[in-house]
């Protein structure tokens, strides 16, 4: 008796579906992503291998490189609070425009007399302009009375105490971060974090 041939059949795969499934995938990260805000002051961190994450909330960074020291606030109304008491100490009005933009801020670098012309800028641009630095001297110490006015203002808000960061890039010079150290000593924060970046461990 004969045998019968079976015919051979095409062993190819239709990818339509798969193809389909990666483009939705593409494009739903590309649509809930969010940019990354680039920082005020960047700065190259010493590395490190603890690898303890700083809070979300209740958290004021001091970041020191080029010389400079820029300043930031984790939390609005913590923000709104802390520039209302600024205001008042240093004698400037903030309107509640500028406040709520404040709030919205990333980190800065300029005397409080001259935030409202940051606070009016946009994004874009606030990060190309070329900001001083917080000044930090003895005749005029506007970095200590952003630390502590942002202390009463978390209490005031979160009823917590401040926690604070040092971030200094790897190559400032050493009295540049103990001067911002002593800052932070004299209002007696003698536990604060500083900021490291993450490298492999050797073995």
């Amino acid at each position: 008796m004969a045998k019968i041939k079976m015919k051979k059949k095409s062993t190819s795969t239709d990818m339509t579906a798969m193809c389909d499934v990666a483009f939705l995938l593409l494009t739903f990260f590309i649509l809930t992503a969010t940019a990354k805000v680039p920082e005020a002051l960047p700065v190259d961190t010493p590395a490190s291998t603890v690898q303890t994450k700083l809070p979300e909330s209740d958290l004021a960074t001091i970041t020191i490189g080029k010389g400079k020291v820029f300043y930031d606030l984790k939390g609005r109304e913590v923000r709104k609070r802390a520039l209302e008491l600024m205001g008042q100490k240093y004698g400037i009005a903030f309107t509640e425009d500028e406040s709520a933009k404040f709030s919205l801020m990333e980190g800065f670098g300029v005397p409080i007399q001259n935030l409202k012309q940051i606070i009016a800028m946009k994004n874009a641009d606030r990060s190309k302009a070329d900001q001083p630095g917080v000044p930090k001297d003895s005749l005029d110490n506007q970095l200590k009375e952003w630390i502590y006015n942002s202390r009463i203002a978390n209490i005031d808000v979160n009823d917590k105490e401040l926690q604070v960061a040092i971030k200094g890039d790897a190559k400032e010079e050493y009295p540049a971060i103990k001067s911002v150290m002593d800052i932070l000593q004299d209002q007696k924060i003698n536990s604060f974090s500083l900021v490291t970046g993450l490298r492999g461990k050797d073995f």
